[in-house]
């Protein structure tokens, strides 16, 4: 992906994301999977319900944010907390809206992904550039996490939406998926569509990818899951992030 200079740019600010690598990718699907599986343990298992476990996963995305908002230079544990405190919160966020309120998956949905619409239109025209490569300001950054927010809170309303009405099932909706995210794979390298267009679609797919199959692992096998538990299944997702990240110790951004 190619960098986009930014013409108010603060020659003074680091880019503390990731490089966009095949381990970036592994990492972002088990992190948001570990959020489905998470945020439904909590929510349900514990049976704090949707609105509390909201409050307290929001809550705990707050503080990892500040935490990432104030690094001097890019920490890949602290980064996939982040991460992963925007997928439980996205979990418990789209669960509130879609049962509790009521609105159902579709509604729930089609609110979502007009919300992330506006704010990467609106990313774009006050900063210049929504790629990851182009942060450059500390309004870029908000942008990024405020949207990544969003994409995981849509991701689990879309996947819960595909496995649970669309008739395809837990297996079904994730083999779907897998499909989609190998048309875009293939399209990154054989096509000339836009690499940013791209990434930010293969972002928002990882999200449902990672609900359905967390679905997969957690539901009883009569309802077409392998039935490992929100638990057991929580503390392997857990196990293998930590190890991925562990093992690529995320390569350290120096552009400023």
């Amino acid at each position: 992906m190619n960098s986009n200079i930014q013409s108010n740019e603060d020659p003074n600010f680091i880019n503390k994301l990731p490089h966009i690598t095949a381990a970036f990718w592994i990492m972002k699907i088990t992190a948001t999977t570990l959020g489905e599986t998470g945020g439904d343990w909590v929510s349900m298992t514990l049976n704090l319900g949707y609105l509390l476990s909201t409050l307290l996963f929001f809550t705990i995305f707050l503080v990892a944010l500040g935490l990432q908002l104030s690094a001097v230079q890019h920490r890949p544990f602290l980064y996939w907390s982040v991460i992963v405190a925007t997928s439980t919160a996205g979990t418990t966020m789209s669960d509130y809206m879609d049962r509790t309120l009521g609105l159902g998956y579709a509604t729930g949905a089609a609110i979502l992904l007009s919300i992330l619409i506006c704010l990467l239109a609106m990313w774009r025209i006050t900063v210049g550039d929504v790629s990851v490569d182009g942060i450059r300001t500390r309004k870029a950054e908000v942008f990024y996490w405020i949207t990544i927010l969003f994409s995981n809170t849509l991701g689990t309303a879309l996947g819960d939406f595909l496995a649970d009405d669309s008739g395809f099932g837990f297996l079904g909706s994730w083999l779907l998926i897998s499909g989609a995210l190998a048309v875009i794979l293939f399209a990154t390298f054989h096509t000339r569509l836009s690499r940013v267009l791209l990434f930010w679609i293969a972002f928002i797919l990882t999200r449902p990818f990672g609900a359905t199959f967390g679905d997969l692992l957690t539901k009883t096998q009569d309802k077409g899951g392998l039935d490992f538990g929100r638990g057991y299944s929580s503390l392997i997702l857990l196990a293998i992030l930590l190890a991925v990240i562990y093992l690529s110790k995320g390569r350290t951004r120096s552009q400023k």
